[in-house]
């Protein structure tokens, strides 16, 4: 069963960044884009590196080990060498505050 865990203030990552947060005990990367919060499971199907190491780039975030990416709307692989998604979670923002589904 799932829940919404509270993860910060909004703010606390700008539009176009990642910042890493942990909710449930899980570790996540949380992205603004395009006005919309996003998280994604803060490890590369790939490689042992955190996806909030990466760099955010036309709705992707680049691996920081392989240059791999992922589709932050979805966590679908976006570039070689990834061939396989990482799980993304609902976000949403109730009074102020930013919650994730885990």
């Amino acid at each position: 069963m799932t829940q919404w865990h509270e993860v910060g203030e909004i703010g606390i990552v700008e539009e176009g960044e990642v910042a890493a947060i942990t909710a449930g005990g899980k570790p996540l990367a949380l992205f603004l884009l395009d006005g919309e919060y996003h998280a994604l499971y803060d490890l590369c199907s790939h490689g042992d590196a955190r996806l909030s190491d990466g760099y955010v780039e036309d709705g992707c975030i680049e691996c920081p080990l392989h240059q791999g990416m992922f589709e932050i709307c979805t966590g679908k692989p976006a570039k070689a060498p990834v061939t396989e998604a990482v799980r993304h979670y609902a976000v949403r923002t109730v009074e102020g505050r930013i919650q994730v589904e885990v």
